[in-house]
């Protein structure tokens, strides 16, 4: 018998190669268990097993009817979100981000539980070894949604999931990609590190301010982007610090 029969390891490490493979669609859902009892040759008990270990994890969830997906769940905040994205814009969504983050990442401080701590490490590192940038996206987005969940506030976590819900606009997520390179990916990780580790120190204060210095960096990196897509357009960029000045008014 070969040993993916009898052990449910090598089964979850050639699934964790799939998950970081690229293979999978924008929303991260894997094939049935059907086919992946197929594709590696096993029975569906054994890709059950491992799929269990890596929900334990917190590298796939399930929705009953839906399938498996990579990473961490999302709220289901489509139509208001759908609504809203049409008169807000990128910058809009990142100062909201800015509001809500830190507070989130300084309860989880107080609240986080080890398991979870382990669980945000894991999602770190999935998202510094990401094949692709749509694997980057999907990593980085479980990370950031486990952190407001394990918060344990639910109307925070119902506004962070808004605009969750309102940043996967198919043509801010390209403009993102635009603003990463292996040199910003490696200042997100290290911001990701610092975030996770004061969260696991119990520090609050330190959580919010790590969580508002890693939003800062994206917040300039997503700015840079689209003042190069302005000028491409041949038109004048204004933009907003989002502390001291008002809005943009330039809509992405």
């Amino acid at each position: 018998m070969s040993l993916l029969h009898t052990n449910p390891g090598p089964l979850r490490q050639r699934l964790l190669e799939l998950i970081k493979s690229g293979e999978l669609d924008a929303d991260g859902k894997l094939p049935t268990e059907r086919a992946l009892a197929d594709r590696f040759g096993t029975g569906r008990r054994h890709v059950r097993q491992a799929l269990d270990a890596l929900e334990a994890e917190g590298l796939v969830w399930r929705r009953q009817g839906k399938g498996t997906f990579a990473g961490q769940p999302t709220d289901p905040m489509g139509d208001l979100a759908a609504k809203i994205t049409g008169e807000t814009n990128a910058l809009e969504v990142m100062e909201a981000r800015l509001c809500i983050e830190p507070e989130l990442a300084a309860l989880c401080a107080k609240r986080m539980r080890p398991e979870e701590v382990a669980r945000l490490r894991m999602l770190a590192q999935r998202q510094f070894e990401a094949a692709d940038a749509q694997a980057v996206e999907l990593w980085d987005g479980s990370l950031h949604r486990l952190i407001a969940q394990c918060a344990r506030n639910r109307p925070l976590l119902t506004a962070f999931a808004l605009l969750d819900k309102i940043r996967s606009n198919r043509d801010w997520v390209a403009i993102r990609a635009k603003g990463r390179d292996g040199a910003s990916l490696q200042v997100t990780h290290n911001e990701h590190l610092a975030i996770i580790d004061a969260i696991d120190a119990g520090h609050p204060d330190a959580a919010r301010m790590a969580m508002r210095d890693h939003l800062e960096t994206r917040f300039n990196a997503l700015r840079g982007e689209l003042a190069n897509a302005a000028r491409e357009r041949g038109e004048v960029f204004f933009t907003a610090h989002p502390e001291t000045d008002p809005p943009s008014e330039t809509r992405s």
